[in-house]
Protein backbone atom coordinates (compact mmCIF):
# COMPACT_ATOMS: atom_id res chain seq x y z
CA UNK A 1 0.00 0.00 0.00
CA UNK A 2 1.62 3.36 -1.17
CA UNK A 3 2.64 6.48 1.56
CA UNK A 4 0.32 9.08 0.89
CA UNK A 5 1.59 12.79 0.94
CA UNK A 6 -0.47 16.07 1.66
CA UNK A 7 1.20 19.71 1.13
CA UNK A 8 -0.13 20.41 4.18
CA UNK A 9 -2.74 18.09 7.00
CA UNK A 10 -4.08 18.95 10.51
CA UNK A 11 -2.18 16.51 12.96
CA UNK A 12 -2.75 16.65 17.16
CA UNK A 13 0.21 18.77 17.58
CA UNK A 14 -1.56 21.40 14.65
CA UNK A 15 -0.72 22.67 11.33
CA UNK A 16 1.97 20.44 9.45
CA UNK A 17 3.42 21.15 6.17
CA UNK A 18 4.58 18.13 3.35
CA UNK A 19 3.22 15.50 5.86
CA UNK A 20 3.70 11.53 4.64
CA UNK A 21 1.57 9.35 6.27
CA UNK A 22 2.98 5.82 6.00
CA UNK A 23 0.26 2.78 5.92
CA UNK A 24 -0.10 -1.07 6.81
CA UNK A 25 -1.75 -3.66 4.42
CA UNK A 26 -4.54 -3.47 6.74
CA UNK A 27 -5.43 0.41 6.56
CA UNK A 28 -3.63 1.58 9.29
CA UNK A 29 -1.44 4.36 10.25
CA UNK A 30 2.05 3.12 11.11
CA UNK A 31 4.23 6.37 10.70
CA UNK A 32 3.70 10.57 10.32
CA UNK A 33 6.22 12.37 8.97
CA UNK A 34 6.45 16.21 8.43
CA UNK A 35 8.72 18.24 6.07
CA UNK A 36 8.82 14.87 4.06
CA UNK A 37 9.74 13.95 0.34
CA UNK A 38 6.67 13.28 -1.78
CA UNK A 39 9.04 10.63 -3.63
CA UNK A 40 7.21 7.16 -3.78
CA UNK A 41 3.71 8.34 -2.39
CA UNK A 42 0.30 8.70 -3.45
CA UNK A 43 0.07 12.40 -3.66
CA UNK A 44 -3.18 13.46 -2.29
CA UNK A 45 -3.57 17.27 -3.79
CA UNK A 46 -5.19 19.45 -1.39
CA UNK A 47 -5.62 19.75 2.72
CA UNK A 48 -5.52 16.12 4.70
CA UNK A 49 -7.60 16.46 7.66
CA UNK A 50 -8.88 13.06 10.09
CA UNK A 51 -12.67 11.71 8.39
CA UNK A 52 -15.66 12.69 10.79
CA UNK A 53 -17.29 10.14 13.11
CA UNK A 54 -21.11 9.83 12.64
CA UNK A 55 -21.89 8.23 16.04
CA UNK A 56 -25.73 8.22 15.95
CA UNK A 57 -27.38 6.76 12.72
CA UNK A 58 -30.97 5.57 12.23
CA UNK A 59 -30.28 4.60 8.35
CA UNK A 60 -33.86 3.45 7.45
CA UNK A 61 -34.99 7.07 8.22
CA UNK A 62 -32.79 8.75 5.28
CA UNK A 63 -35.78 7.17 2.63
CA UNK A 64 -38.17 9.25 4.87
CA UNK A 65 -36.41 12.57 5.31
CA UNK A 66 -38.72 15.42 4.22
CA UNK A 67 -42.40 13.01 4.45
CA UNK A 68 -43.03 14.66 7.55
CA UNK A 69 -43.26 18.22 7.14
CA UNK A 70 -46.83 18.92 7.23
CA UNK A 71 -48.52 20.39 9.95
CA UNK A 72 -51.64 19.31 11.98
CA UNK A 73 -54.98 20.34 13.19
CA UNK A 74 -54.02 19.33 16.63
CA UNK A 75 -50.02 20.56 16.36
CA UNK A 76 -47.18 18.19 15.48
CA UNK A 77 -44.20 16.77 17.90
CA UNK A 78 -41.95 14.42 18.21
CA UNK A 79 -44.73 11.67 18.96
CA UNK A 80 -46.97 12.31 16.60
CA UNK A 81 -43.45 12.23 14.27
CA UNK A 82 -42.99 8.96 15.54
CA UNK A 83 -46.38 7.47 14.69
CA UNK A 84 -45.71 8.47 11.43
CA UNK A 85 -42.21 6.81 11.37
CA UNK A 86 -43.77 3.42 12.30
CA UNK A 87 -45.93 3.59 9.48
CA UNK A 88 -43.28 4.30 7.70
CA UNK A 89 -41.16 1.80 8.01
CA UNK A 90 -43.88 -1.27 8.23
CA UNK A 91 -43.00 -1.56 4.81
CA UNK A 92 -39.44 -1.98 4.76
CA UNK A 93 -38.02 -5.39 3.86
CA UNK A 94 -34.15 -6.86 4.33
CA UNK A 95 -33.24 -5.35 0.63
CA UNK A 96 -35.22 -1.90 1.19
CA UNK A 97 -32.68 -1.26 4.44
CA UNK A 98 -29.63 -2.51 2.46
CA UNK A 99 -30.49 -0.29 -0.26
CA UNK A 100 -31.51 3.12 1.79
CA UNK A 101 -28.58 2.21 3.98
CA UNK A 102 -25.59 2.26 0.75
CA UNK A 103 -27.36 5.32 -0.33
CA UNK A 104 -26.91 7.45 3.35
CA UNK A 105 -23.14 6.07 3.46
CA UNK A 106 -22.36 7.00 0.10
CA UNK A 107 -23.65 10.49 1.44
CA UNK A 108 -22.07 10.47 4.32
CA UNK A 109 -18.78 9.72 3.38
CA UNK A 110 -18.90 12.21 0.12
CA UNK A 111 -19.98 15.15 2.53
CA UNK A 112 -16.91 13.95 5.08
CA UNK A 113 -17.65 11.08 7.81
CA UNK A 114 -15.83 8.19 7.23
CA UNK A 115 -17.50 6.19 10.08
CA UNK A 116 -21.14 5.33 11.31
CA UNK A 117 -22.65 4.18 14.68
CA UNK A 118 -25.42 2.41 13.68
CA UNK A 119 -28.27 2.16 17.05
CA UNK A 120 -29.63 -0.69 14.74
CA UNK A 121 -33.50 -1.54 16.29
CA UNK A 122 -35.40 -2.77 13.60
CA UNK A 123 -35.02 -6.21 13.82
CA UNK A 124 -38.22 -8.07 13.27
CA UNK A 125 -40.74 -9.06 10.26
CA UNK A 126 -43.53 -6.29 9.85
CA UNK A 127 -45.78 -8.27 12.57
CA UNK A 128 -42.93 -8.54 14.82
CA UNK A 129 -41.44 -12.18 13.78
CA UNK A 130 -37.94 -12.28 13.86
CA UNK A 131 -36.39 -13.03 10.35
CA UNK A 132 -35.01 -17.00 10.00
CA UNK A 133 -31.30 -15.25 10.34
CA UNK A 134 -32.57 -13.37 13.28
CA UNK A 135 -29.19 -11.08 12.17
CA UNK A 136 -30.43 -10.61 8.51
CA UNK A 137 -31.56 -6.94 9.29
CA UNK A 138 -27.95 -6.05 10.78
CA UNK A 139 -26.22 -8.17 7.92
CA UNK A 140 -27.95 -5.82 5.43
CA UNK A 141 -26.23 -3.05 7.24
CA UNK A 142 -23.08 -4.33 7.76
CA UNK A 143 -23.19 -5.41 3.98
CA UNK A 144 -24.29 -1.93 2.87
CA UNK A 145 -21.04 -0.68 4.71
CA UNK A 146 -19.02 -2.68 3.04
CA UNK A 147 -20.29 -2.12 -0.51
CA UNK A 148 -20.06 1.15 -0.15
CA UNK A 149 -16.26 1.09 2.15
CA UNK A 150 -17.24 3.65 4.91
CA UNK A 151 -16.77 2.20 8.71
CA UNK A 152 -19.16 0.91 10.97
CA UNK A 153 -20.17 0.02 14.62
CA UNK A 154 -23.13 -1.66 14.44
CA UNK A 155 -24.85 -1.63 17.66
CA UNK A 156 -27.94 -3.97 17.98
CA UNK A 157 -30.69 -2.28 20.40
CA UNK A 158 -32.49 -3.83 23.33
CA UNK A 159 -35.93 -2.88 22.80
CA UNK A 160 -38.50 -4.57 25.55
CA UNK A 161 -41.75 -1.96 26.19
CA UNK A 162 -43.75 0.91 25.13
CA UNK A 163 -42.75 3.24 28.38
CA UNK A 164 -41.20 3.56 31.82
CA UNK A 165 -42.84 0.59 34.26
CA UNK A 166 -42.45 -2.63 31.43
CA UNK A 167 -45.53 -1.19 29.50
CA UNK A 168 -46.10 -3.90 26.76
CA UNK A 169 -44.94 -2.64 23.19
CA UNK A 170 -47.47 -1.03 20.69
CA UNK A 171 -48.06 -2.37 17.20
CA UNK A 172 -45.48 -0.04 15.67
CA UNK A 173 -42.95 -1.47 18.00
CA UNK A 174 -43.08 -5.06 17.36
CA UNK A 175 -40.61 -4.69 14.56
CA UNK A 176 -37.41 -3.48 17.77
CA UNK A 177 -38.42 -6.41 20.13
CA UNK A 178 -36.28 -9.65 21.36
CA UNK A 179 -35.64 -11.16 24.50
CA UNK A 180 -32.60 -10.34 26.00
CA UNK A 181 -30.55 -13.33 25.53
CA UNK A 182 -31.65 -13.66 22.04
CA UNK A 183 -30.61 -10.37 21.24
CA UNK A 184 -27.12 -11.10 22.80
CA UNK A 185 -27.11 -13.14 20.58
CA UNK A 186 -27.51 -11.09 17.82
CA UNK A 187 -24.33 -9.31 19.08
CA UNK A 188 -22.32 -12.30 19.24
CA UNK A 189 -23.36 -13.54 15.72
CA UNK A 190 -22.57 -10.24 13.94
CA UNK A 191 -19.30 -9.83 16.20
CA UNK A 192 -17.98 -13.12 14.98
CA UNK A 193 -19.11 -12.42 11.36
CA UNK A 194 -16.92 -8.94 11.32
CA UNK A 195 -14.29 -9.84 14.06
CA UNK A 196 -11.74 -10.03 10.87
CA UNK A 197 -12.19 -6.57 9.40
CA UNK A 198 -10.64 -3.80 11.41
CA UNK A 199 -13.18 -1.46 10.12
CA UNK A 200 -16.02 -2.83 11.75
CA UNK A 201 -16.78 -3.31 15.51
CA UNK A 202 -20.18 -4.32 16.98
CA UNK A 203 -21.30 -2.89 20.68
CA UNK A 204 -24.38 -2.95 22.14
CA UNK A 205 -27.55 -0.24 22.27
CA UNK A 206 -29.96 -0.04 24.81
CA UNK A 207 -32.85 2.25 23.45
CA UNK A 208 -33.95 4.18 26.59
CA UNK A 209 -35.31 3.77 30.11
CA UNK A 210 -38.49 3.70 29.30
CA UNK A 211 -38.40 1.01 26.65
CA UNK A 212 -36.02 -1.29 29.04
CA UNK A 213 -36.93 -2.32 32.48
CA UNK A 214 -34.23 -1.77 34.89
CA UNK A 215 -33.83 -5.46 35.60
CA UNK A 216 -33.26 -6.66 32.34
CA UNK A 217 -31.00 -3.29 31.85
CA UNK A 218 -28.41 -4.95 34.22
CA UNK A 219 -28.69 -7.83 32.91
CA UNK A 220 -27.73 -6.71 29.31
CA UNK A 221 -24.85 -4.15 30.22
CA UNK A 222 -23.45 -7.04 32.79
CA UNK A 223 -23.66 -10.05 29.61
CA UNK A 224 -22.41 -7.48 26.98
CA UNK A 225 -19.25 -6.46 29.10
CA UNK A 226 -18.34 -9.94 29.89
CA UNK A 227 -18.59 -10.49 26.26
CA UNK A 228 -16.31 -7.26 25.31
CA UNK A 229 -14.76 -5.53 28.35
CA UNK A 230 -15.07 -1.53 27.67
CA UNK A 231 -17.20 -1.92 24.27
CA UNK A 232 -19.16 0.85 23.22
CA UNK A 233 -22.61 1.04 24.99
CA UNK A 234 -25.40 3.78 23.54
CA UNK A 235 -28.85 4.50 25.28
CA UNK A 236 -31.06 7.53 24.06
CA UNK A 237 -31.98 9.64 27.14
CA UNK A 238 -33.64 12.91 28.24
CA UNK A 239 -34.55 13.61 24.50
CA UNK A 240 -37.84 14.97 25.32
CA UNK A 241 -39.43 16.85 27.76
CA UNK A 242 -42.50 14.48 28.35
CA UNK A 243 -40.08 11.56 28.66
CA UNK A 244 -38.44 13.21 31.87
CA UNK A 245 -41.70 14.20 33.15
CA UNK A 246 -42.78 10.44 33.09
CA UNK A 247 -39.39 9.02 34.35
CA UNK A 248 -40.16 11.75 37.57
CA UNK A 249 -43.93 9.76 37.68
CA UNK A 250 -42.21 6.45 37.40
CA UNK A 251 -38.73 6.50 39.83
CA UNK A 252 -39.14 10.03 41.22
CA UNK A 253 -35.56 11.18 39.37
CA UNK A 254 -35.24 12.22 35.84
CA UNK A 255 -33.53 10.18 33.41
CA UNK A 256 -29.69 10.87 33.76
CA UNK A 257 -30.43 11.56 37.20
CA UNK A 258 -31.70 8.00 37.75
CA UNK A 259 -29.29 7.01 34.96
CA UNK A 260 -25.91 7.68 37.06
CA UNK A 261 -27.48 6.68 40.43
CA UNK A 262 -28.20 3.35 38.98
CA UNK A 263 -25.66 2.12 36.39
CA UNK A 264 -22.35 2.09 36.70
CA UNK A 265 -21.84 4.84 33.64
CA UNK A 266 -18.42 5.74 32.29
CA UNK A 267 -16.02 6.69 29.42
CA UNK A 268 -17.79 3.47 27.27
CA UNK A 269 -21.29 4.69 27.28
CA UNK A 270 -22.24 7.26 24.78
CA UNK A 271 -25.52 9.16 26.61
CA UNK A 272 -27.90 10.23 22.78
CA UNK A 273 -28.91 13.64 23.53
CA UNK A 274 -29.14 14.45 26.84
CA UNK A 275 -31.00 17.21 26.06
CA UNK A 276 -33.45 18.27 29.56
CA UNK A 277 -30.45 18.11 32.08
CA UNK A 278 -30.56 19.83 35.48
CA UNK A 279 -26.61 21.16 35.85
CA UNK A 280 -26.37 18.71 38.66
CA UNK A 281 -26.98 16.16 35.59
CA UNK A 282 -25.00 17.97 33.31
CA UNK A 283 -21.72 18.14 36.11
CA UNK A 284 -22.55 14.47 37.00
CA UNK A 285 -22.72 13.11 33.00
CA UNK A 286 -19.26 15.21 32.25
CA UNK A 287 -17.74 13.71 35.24
CA UNK A 288 -18.70 10.15 34.69
CA UNK A 289 -16.60 10.20 31.19
CA UNK A 290 -19.63 9.14 28.85
CA UNK A 291 -19.72 10.46 26.01
CA UNK A 292 -23.28 12.64 24.72
CA UNK A 293 -23.96 12.10 21.10
CA UNK A 294 -25.64 15.40 20.09
CA UNK A 295 -27.20 15.38 16.43
CA UNK A 296 -28.83 19.07 16.00
CA UNK A 297 -30.51 18.71 12.61
CA UNK A 298 -32.35 15.92 14.06
CA UNK A 299 -32.68 17.91 17.34
CA UNK A 300 -33.86 21.05 15.76
CA UNK A 301 -36.01 18.85 13.47
CA UNK A 302 -37.53 16.99 15.79
CA UNK A 303 -38.08 20.28 18.31
CA UNK A 304 -36.36 18.64 20.97
CA UNK A 305 -34.58 21.52 22.57
CA UNK A 306 -31.20 22.92 23.10
CA UNK A 307 -28.69 20.67 24.70
CA UNK A 308 -26.75 22.76 27.70
CA UNK A 309 -23.71 22.85 25.63
CA UNK A 310 -21.00 25.74 27.45
CA UNK A 311 -21.60 24.14 31.07
CA UNK A 312 -21.12 20.77 29.78
CA UNK A 313 -17.94 21.29 27.83
CA UNK A 314 -16.99 23.78 30.31
CA UNK A 315 -16.92 20.80 32.73
CA UNK A 316 -14.59 18.75 30.74
CA UNK A 317 -17.68 16.78 29.09
CA UNK A 318 -16.50 14.72 26.38
CA UNK A 319 -19.01 14.88 23.01
CA UNK A 320 -19.55 14.02 19.11
CA UNK A 321 -22.22 14.42 16.62
CA UNK A 322 -24.16 12.02 14.49
CA UNK A 323 -27.16 12.52 12.14
CA UNK A 324 -29.94 10.49 13.43
CA UNK A 325 -32.68 11.00 11.06
CA UNK A 326 -30.62 12.01 8.42
CA UNK A 327 -32.34 15.47 7.51
CA UNK A 328 -28.73 16.18 7.17
CA UNK A 329 -25.64 13.80 5.80
CA UNK A 330 -22.94 16.27 6.81
CA UNK A 331 -20.62 17.38 9.29
CA UNK A 332 -20.77 20.56 8.34
CA UNK A 333 -24.43 21.21 9.01
CA UNK A 334 -24.61 19.42 12.56
CA UNK A 335 -21.57 21.41 13.54
CA UNK A 336 -22.39 24.57 12.10
CA UNK A 337 -26.12 24.20 13.92
CA UNK A 338 -24.63 22.97 17.57
CA UNK A 339 -22.73 26.36 17.05
CA UNK A 340 -25.59 28.74 16.02
CA UNK A 341 -28.24 27.02 18.45
CA UNK A 342 -25.86 28.10 21.20
CA UNK A 343 -25.10 31.59 19.94
CA UNK A 344 -28.83 32.21 19.33
CA UNK A 345 -29.73 30.98 22.77
CA UNK A 346 -26.93 32.73 24.54
CA UNK A 347 -26.69 35.54 22.32
CA UNK A 348 -23.26 35.04 22.19
CA UNK A 349 -20.50 34.25 19.38
CA UNK A 350 -18.17 31.60 19.07
CA UNK A 351 -19.48 29.99 22.33
CA UNK A 352 -17.85 26.37 21.44
CA UNK A 353 -14.09 28.60 21.71
CA UNK A 354 -15.20 29.45 24.73
CA UNK A 355 -12.89 32.24 26.51
CA UNK A 356 -10.02 31.13 24.58
CA UNK A 357 -8.68 32.80 21.20
CA UNK A 358 -8.32 29.97 19.00
CA UNK A 359 -10.72 28.81 15.74
CA UNK A 360 -14.50 27.79 16.64
CA UNK A 361 -14.14 25.49 13.94
CA UNK A 362 -11.31 23.16 15.35
CA UNK A 363 -12.43 23.34 18.87
CA UNK A 364 -15.46 21.72 17.63
CA UNK A 365 -13.74 19.42 15.26
CA UNK A 366 -11.49 18.08 17.69
CA UNK A 367 -14.36 17.25 19.65
CA UNK A 368 -16.26 15.74 16.90
CA UNK A 369 -13.23 14.06 16.24
CA UNK A 370 -12.26 12.58 19.89
CA UNK A 371 -15.60 11.82 21.42
CA UNK A 372 -17.09 10.45 18.12
CA UNK A 373 -13.88 7.62 17.56
CA UNK A 374 -14.31 6.98 20.99
CA UNK A 375 -18.37 6.08 21.33
CA UNK A 376 -17.54 4.07 17.89
CA UNK A 377 -14.85 1.99 19.56
CA UNK A 378 -12.64 2.72 16.81
CA UNK A 379 -9.41 4.03 16.16
CA UNK A 380 -10.15 7.14 14.27
CA UNK A 381 -10.27 11.15 14.16
CA UNK A 382 -6.46 11.88 13.96
CA UNK A 383 -4.02 11.35 12.03
CA UNK A 384 -1.82 9.54 13.95
CA UNK A 385 0.10 5.90 14.25
CA UNK A 386 -1.70 3.53 15.40
CA UNK A 387 -5.41 5.29 13.93
CA UNK A 388 -7.28 4.01 10.89
CA UNK A 389 -6.39 5.81 8.05
CA UNK A 390 -9.77 7.66 7.95
CA UNK A 391 -8.81 10.93 5.76
CA UNK A 392 -10.86 13.84 4.18
CA UNK A 393 -8.89 15.58 1.58
CA UNK A 394 -10.36 19.37 1.21
CA UNK A 395 -9.96 21.21 -2.11
CA UNK A 396 -8.24 24.34 -1.39
CA UNK A 397 -9.15 25.44 -4.90
CA UNK A 398 -12.89 25.06 -3.86
CA UNK A 399 -14.44 28.75 -3.45
CA UNK A 400 -14.74 28.35 0.01
CA UNK A 401 -11.50 27.56 0.32
CA UNK A 402 -9.45 29.77 -1.49
CA UNK A 403 -7.48 32.68 0.07
CA UNK A 404 -7.95 31.04 3.28
CA UNK A 405 -4.77 29.03 5.35
CA UNK A 406 -4.42 26.64 8.37
CA UNK A 407 -7.21 27.16 10.93
CA UNK A 408 -8.57 29.40 8.63
CA UNK A 409 -9.26 26.41 6.45
CA UNK A 410 -11.59 24.76 8.50
CA UNK A 411 -13.54 27.87 9.78
CA UNK A 412 -14.14 28.55 6.23
CA UNK A 413 -15.76 24.40 5.67
CA UNK A 414 -17.99 24.97 8.75
CA UNK A 415 -19.08 28.05 8.96
CA UNK A 416 -19.07 28.93 4.81
CA UNK A 417 -21.01 27.93 1.75
CA UNK A 418 -23.18 25.05 1.23
CA UNK A 419 -21.58 22.80 -1.58
CA UNK A 420 -19.29 20.86 -0.05
CA UNK A 421 -15.18 21.31 -0.56
CA UNK A 422 -14.67 17.60 0.13
CA UNK A 423 -12.57 16.56 -2.58
CA UNK A 424 -11.12 12.57 -1.59
CA UNK A 425 -11.78 10.49 0.78
CA UNK A 426 -10.09 7.35 2.24
CA UNK A 427 -11.49 5.01 5.02
CA UNK A 428 -9.15 2.25 6.20
CA UNK A 429 -6.23 3.18 3.46
CA UNK A 430 -8.97 2.49 0.71
CA UNK A 431 -10.17 5.23 -1.32
CA UNK A 432 -13.92 5.60 -1.80
CA UNK A 433 -14.27 9.09 -3.17
CA UNK A 434 -12.23 10.73 -5.68
CA UNK A 435 -13.07 13.89 -7.12
CA UNK A 436 -16.02 14.17 -4.90
CA UNK A 437 -17.68 10.83 -6.67
CA UNK A 438 -17.95 7.89 -4.66
CA UNK A 439 -16.87 4.82 -6.23
CA UNK A 440 -20.07 3.23 -6.29
CA UNK A 441 -22.59 6.10 -6.83
CA UNK A 442 -24.18 5.25 -9.49
CA UNK A 443 -25.68 1.98 -8.53
CA UNK A 444 -26.08 2.86 -5.04
CA UNK A 445 -28.58 5.77 -6.35
CA UNK A 446 -30.24 3.16 -9.05
CA UNK A 447 -30.89 0.54 -6.25
CA UNK A 448 -31.89 3.20 -3.85
CA UNK A 449 -33.97 4.67 -6.52
CA UNK A 450 -35.98 2.15 -6.81
CA UNK A 451 -36.76 1.74 -3.47
CA UNK A 452 -37.73 5.45 -2.96
CA UNK A 453 -40.15 4.69 -5.96
CA UNK A 454 -41.59 1.61 -5.01
CA UNK A 455 -42.39 3.07 -1.00
CA UNK A 456 -44.65 5.72 -2.86
CA UNK A 457 -46.97 3.87 -4.53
Amino acid sequence: MSDLFFPSAYLPTGWAEAVRLSLSDDGSIVGVTTDASPDGCDVAGGVGVPGVPDLHSHAFQRAMAGLSERGASRGDTFWSWRERMYAFLERLDPDDVEAIAAQLYVELLRHGFTSVTEFHYLRNGPDGTPYADPTEMGRRIVAAASHTGIGLTLLPVVYRGSDFGGRAPTHGQLRFVAEIDALLNDVAEVHKSVANDPDKRVGLALHSLRAVPPDELELAVSAFAAMDTGGPIHIHVAEQEREVQACVAWSGARPVEWLLANVSVDDSWCAIHATHMTIEETLGLAASGAVVGLCPTTEANLGDGLFPFADFVAAGGAWGVGTDSHVSVSPVAELRLLEYGQRLARRERNVAAGQEERSTAVALLESAWSGGSHASGRASGALVAGARADVVVLDRDHPTLVGRSEDELLDAWIFSGEDTPVRHVMVGGRWVVRDGRHVSQDGVLAAYRAVSEALRS
